[in-house]
């Protein structure tokens, strides 16, 4: 059976670019007639011009049928969703039948058939005449049609496979998604042109290959020939100033134009260098994703990437792990992105059953593989903003691997060649890994990695650059220990940085759960919500993931002095003058003045304007930001690109708490009840010394917390399970004593059954001066081995009590130990709704961190010195068992924790957990807080 062959295809005519010509061509996007069969073996009559397709349903194309109510999605990471046995298919194959009936112009003649993309195996015929068939989903297939083609009325058929003998090449970490999803295409167009535009040492050398004659009028380039090279006085291509030059070129039948960019890609003494310097990615690799559509992309939605890309200081994408719509590499090109550009392959499953089959070894399918990896260099060979081509992923070693890159060198050796998967690095030009954790990769820039058993094989890898092709996995509440891993990054030449998994959460939108992941569409085998990693939700809202990102990634950096700022250009390629540089001073988050700096092009040291007399218990703070001083193609001016802040005075903590307080002479017992405040507005439980009535309010609370919601990397990681063993969400509080003299001092032990690890809570509550003030002396007794998540105090209110938080301490956004990075001092406020991160899989978020003061509205709490704060409409442990965010329902209580610390983050869903000066030990602790009404 055709579906089980090793062939990429047949009738296909020679892969070529993707151009932009005048040549007639039309669209053959749209409405077509559809049947989905749940088996392959389906008659092919339908292929017939006279074929009645009346009883067939309609489907937009390009689409993928799942998404159109035909079938269901499904996701894996690594399993394939059916038996590993190359090539063999199940028989429980959908196949998708398409119609498209079209009108040909008058006086039309010849022209090719272009498919841009179809998942998995795609056979077409036109006019009942077979083309032939074609496999490699997310490459361009072209079939000649014009020995088929009639004057009037033209029927083409198509009809797609979801399982094929290719579909063992393509176990790519996202939803198993088929049909005709990319664009479809009759042209009369033929032109392919190689064009080689390098650059070096304030010049640009010009040359191409093909047919016709190419032109560039803005550089006095006019008829150039095949073959042919000019040297010319050019700017530079980079991510940072794209420049691009029109191009036409010239063939009797049509006229093709393209944009030219001269740059060179070089590696020397193993650091990576663009046009002669060295080259630094901040990268993301992105998958192509929409909720609604899947990996149906517009043009718009691929713009929206990139300018949410530009805007957040990504410089660089990996295209995983397949070639992205033509689209995106144009964008990439004018907006400036370093692109690597990877090849549909990746092979993840056969690592489950130990690589047995794989087609990456298997000569069978090098014919396949090499068909694929010529289909992309051929497609895309002409985009400045490619720098790179990598072999695919995940697809373990074999020989074939040397089959796609010895081809690719010979064909273009202007780009180094990526592959993670083989650690001896032998067919490739860079040391590639993914999730290496912090001290292996400082480990790498210092050249003293772990050898390889073949001296050769490592004294050639030790030559070459590293890079992290994927590292700080952005699942859920994260990535932790991005600006560790952004300073190692600067610090070694070697490493020429990396590319956070990954760009997007891919929910499906469901109109029970808003976003699905993988077992809601009842997928026997799935990965849960493993798809759920992005730096941007489904609908492209930025995480706090990305918000750090840009910080972590700011191309400006500035240190503070006695009076002056230091500002240090962290551009690759531009200096300063596109940005314009503000001061503002803020006392205790309130603003009393802003400056504009002048800064030298290329940075240096800047003296600041006096500050203005303060009152001298202030809380200062200097913010210097840098904005665009213009618009740019990809933000408007005064966009903020980097910001620094510098505590003036008084340091935190400074004023302290003053005369010790006392119980006021208010207090008064009434029943069960101690009431405190002239008005009685405030009590405790006599019994239980727990305060009952905070400023008028019903409270719970406050009391020792240690549980958390656990994030994905808690529970991925392995944390979460180890908490829920000990049973740090179910503690029990237990009052030993309750001593009423100066002081209300309440004695406790707080710890989980079955074990005889416990807190001791001492809670010692004063008045004075119109409020309460609660010291809270923490002791571990017992074996805490692992860190524990949190170390605070829970309080609740009466729904309705709580409606916006005004708070001063770091902000807007959420920040914990190694998060936060994008957090900065100030006096913020937010509703309780602006108060959750609305994370696609429901775990612990919205921390606000240092904080000093916090307004409820009915009462403010301050630090002595800060503390860390969430505030949410339902408790951790709703939070903890909710899957999906709808299941978040408000409740009759608002839920507050006062923190002393939380456990770090880290990125253990895939790669390291928190770096140990993150964990958060069991030790003795003391943290003190004061209540004022508002």
């Amino acid at each position: 059976m055709d579906l089980e062959t090793f062939s990429p295809g047949s009738g296909l005519l020679e892969p070529r670019a993707a151009l932009r010509s005048d040549a007639p061509a039309l669209d053959l996007n749209g409405t077509w007639r559809f049947r989905l069969s749940p088996t392959a073996n389906v008659p092919d009559d339908f292929a017939q011009p006279a074929f009645d397709d009346a009883g067939w349903d309609e489907l937009p194309v390009p689409s993928h049928w799942n998404l159109h109510g035909h079938g269901a999605p499904a996701y894996t990471n690594v399993d394939f969703p059916i038996p590993v046995d190359p090539p063999r298919v199940p028989d429980e194959n959908p196949t998708g039948d398409y119609r498209r009936v079209f009108d040909l112009p008058e006086g039309w003649t010849g022209g090719r058939l272009r498919f841009e993309g179809a998942d998995s195996f795609a056979r077409v015929w036109l006019n009942g005449h077979e083309l032939g068939f074609w496999t490699g989903s997310r490459l361009p297939a072209e079939f000649d049609a014009g020995p088929y083609l009639r004057p009037g009325r033209n029927v083409l058929a198509v009809r797609v496979h979801q399982w094929s003998a290719a579909s063992y090449l393509e176990d790519q970490d996202m939803w198993w998604l088929p049909g005709i999803f990319r664009d479809v295409t009759l042209t009369r167009s033929t032109a392919d042109v190689f064009v080689r535009a390098s650059y070096a040492d304030g010049r640009g050398t010009l040359g191409f290959e093909g047919s016709g004659t190419l032109s560039v009028p803005e550089l006095g380039v006019a008829d150039l020939a095949p073959g042919a090279e000019v040297t010319l006085e050019v700017e530079p291509w980079t991510a940072e100033t794209p420049r691009l030059y029109d191009a036409v070129l010239t063939l009797p039948e049509e006229t093709v134009r393209l944009r030219v960019g001269f740059r060179t890609i070089s590696i020397v003494d193993g650091v990576l260098l663009a046009n002669g310097r060295p080259l630094l990615f901040k990268g993301v690799n992105r998958h192509e994703f929409h909720p609604e559509s899947g990996r149906t992309l517009t043009y718009e939605t691929m713009r929206e990437d990139v300018l949410l890309m530009k805007r957040h200081n990504v410089n660089a994408v990996r295209t995983s792990h397949y070639p992205p719509h033509p689209d995106f590499l144009d964008l990439c090109d004018e907006l400036g992105l370093w692109v690597i550009d990877e090849c549909d392959l990746e092979t993840h499953g056969f690592g489950m059953i130990g690589w047995r089959g794989n087609p990456t070894d298997d000569p069978r399918y090098a014919d396949a593989l090499l068909d694929r990896m010529r289909r992309m260099v051929e497609r895309d060979k002409n985009h400045p903003s490619i720098i790179m081509w990598s072999l695919g992923n995940e697809a373990g070693v074999g020989r074939n691997l040397a089959v796609m890159s010895d081809w690719t060198r010979e064909r273009d050796p202007s780009r180094p060649i990526h592959y993670e998967g083989d650690r001896s690095c032998a067919h490739t030009d860079v040391y590639s890994r993914m999730y290496a954790s912090h001290a292996e990769v400082e480990l790498i820039g210092r050249q003293e990695e772990a050898p390889l058993d073949d001296p050769e094989l490592d004294a050639r890898r030790r030559g070459m650059p590293f890079m992290q092709c994927e590292y700080a996995h952005a699942m859920g509440n994260g990535p932790g220990g991005l600006a560790e891993y952004q300073e190692l990054f600067e610090t070694y030449p070697r490493l020429a940085g990396g590319f956070i998994w990954e760009w997007i959460d891919h929910g499906l939108a469901h109109p029970e759960y808003e976003y699905a992941y993988g077992g809601d569409y009842g997928e026997p085998v799935h990965d849960s919500n493993f798809v759920i990693d992005g730096l941007v939700f489904p609908d492209r809202t930025p995480s706090p993931g990305l918000i750090d990102l840009k910080k972590v990634f700011e191309p400006a950096r500035f240190e503070f002095g006695d009076g002056v700022v230091h500002v240090v250009n962290g551009h690759g390629f531009a200096d300063l003058s596109h940005l314009e540089f503000l001061a503002t001073v803020e006392a205790d988050g309130e603003t009393v003045a802003e400056h504009r700096l002048t800064v030298p092009a290329e940075g240096g040291e800047v003296k600041l304007p006096a500050a203005p007399g303060l009152d001298s218990g202030s809380e200062v703070w200097l913010t210097v930001r840098a904005v665009l001083a213009a618009d740019q193609p990809w933000a408007g001016a005064g966009h903020e690109v980097a910001w620094g802040q510098a505590l003036l005075s008084p340091l935190i903590g400074e004023a302290v708490e003053g005369a010790p307080a006392t119980w006021s002479a208010g207090l008064v017992r009434d029943g069960g009840e101690i009431s405190v405040g002239s008005a009685g507005d405030s009590a405790f439980d006599l019994e239980t010394g727990r305060l009952i009535r905070l400023f008028g309010v019903e409270v719970e609370g406050p009391r020792l917390g240690l549980w958390r919601a656990p994030t994905d990397n808690d529970t991925y990681g392995g944390l979460a399970g180890k908490w829920r063993g000990l049973g740090l969400h179910r503690l029990t509080h237990r009052v030993d004593e309750v001593e009423i003299g100066d002081a209300l001092t309440v004695r406790t032990r707080v710890a989980p059954a079955a074990t005889d690890a416990g807190m001791r809570a001492t809670y010692t509550w004063t008045a004075s001066d119109g409020g309460l003030e609660l010291r809270v002396d923490v002791e571990p007794e017992g074996d805490w081995a692992d860190p524990i998540p949190r170390l605070g105090l829970d309080m609740s209110l009466p729904a309705g009590a709580v409606e916006h938080v005004t708070w001063f301490g770091r902000g807007p956004g959420e920040a914990y130990p190694d998060t936060g990075m994008a957090a900065r001092v100030g006096r913020w406020r937010a509703s309780l709704d602006e108060f959750q991160t609305p994370y696609v899989f429901p775990q612990e978020n919205g921390h606000r961190a240092d904080v000093r003061w916090a307004d409820f509205g009915a009462f403010t709490v301050r630090g002595f010195p800060v503390f860390g704060l969430t505030a949410r409409p339902w408790s951790a442990f709703d939070l903890d068992r909710a899957r999906h965010r709808p299941d978040l329902v408000p409740g009759e209580r608002v839920h507050l924790g006062l923190d002393l610390a939380q456990q770090g983050i880290g990125t253990a869903t895939c790669g390291p957990g928190a770096l140990p000066v993150y964990d958060l030990r069991a030790g003795r602790a003391t943290f003190r807080l004061r209540f004022e009404p508002s």
